[in-house]
């Protein structure tokens, strides 16, 4: 291996457990060949210097390859990211296929509601499954409305309406109802990873009353937008359920399922009236 990789890898190897994945990472983002970069015949030809410096600095510093690069793999497209907005998570690509479970005719014309949109992923990805749905995103804030609406160009998809709100502007019916809010407690926030706590949004993963502020808040929300044939999706932190559904539960709402992550950990709640 030439002294450029042996070198980096190194100084890599002082903050992260796998530098190995860490560079290579880095050099197929600075790529300037259209095939990914291997270690066995790795010539600095192939990579941007410019761009590979400035990147590798700000990793040294914990700025995860997402926010360096704006760009994040999420369901089955590449979604712009930058620090007004939570990178979207592998275990939240379960909400979408619940969601396709749940309603497997995708010609239907349904009205869904995504409540802290965030970057719009799951709006956006449910969006994409459901051409002939009327989307609702919401998020209170601007600029991460700002990132859902670029994802949304950028992705192709017209039939989602953003709104700045608390949660919710006004009271209308809707089939689906998805929301992966803040659930993140005063204590869970302090041992989050330098990665999150310092480049992603505290807005988007605080909650006050332990973690359950935003529960307590969809629970006197939810049951005014729904119908009886309607459903509900929403993540949780994995020690939450137990919790989360008798909130819910207090307000006519029943949990259908609780589903879990790819660590079996409980991940999300499906709610519907009672």
């Amino acid at each position: 291996m030439n002294d450029f990789l042996n070198l980096h890898l190194k100084k890599l190897s002082n903050h992260f457990d796998d530098p190995e994945l860490e560079l290579r990472a880095l050099l197929n983002r600075s790529s300037i060949i259209d095939k990914e970069i291997f270690f066995s015949n790795f010539d600095i030809e192939q990579i941007d210097f410019q761009i590979f410096r400035e990147s590798f600095d700000r990793r040294l510093k914990k700025e995860p390859i997402s926010k360096i690069f704006n760009s994040k793999e999420f369901w089955k497209y590449n979604f712009f990211v930058n620090k007004f907005v939570l990178d979207p998570r592998p275990e939240t690509e379960l909400i979408i296929e619940k969601v396709l479970n749940y309603f497997p005719n995708k010609n239907k014309k349904l009205k869904i509601l995504d409540i802290c949109t965030g970057s719009g992923c799951i709006a956006i990805s449910v969006a994409k499954e459901y051409l002939n749905a009327k989307v609702t995103a919401t998020d209170i804030s601007s600029k991460a409305l700002k990132v859902a609406k670029i994802n949304s160009q950028k992705i192709g998809c017209n039939n989602i309406k953003f709104i700045k709100c608390d949660l919710l502007d006004k009271i209308s019916k809707y089939d689906i109802v998805v929301s992966n809010p803040p659930y993140l407690s005063k204590i869970d926030y302090e041992n989050v990873s330098d990665e999150i706590k310092f480049f992603e949004p505290k807005i988007a993963l605080f909650a006050n009353k332990n973690g359950y502020e935003f529960y307590n808040r969809l629970a006197r929300i939810l049951p005014k937008i729904i119908s009886k044939k309607s459903i509900i999706f929403i993540e949780i932190g994995h020690s939450q359920a137990k919790k989360c559904i008798e909130i819910f539960e207090s307000s006519k709402l029943e949990c259908l399922e609780i589903y879990k992550d790819y660590q079996n950990l409980d991940r999300g709640i499906i709610l519907n009236k009672t």
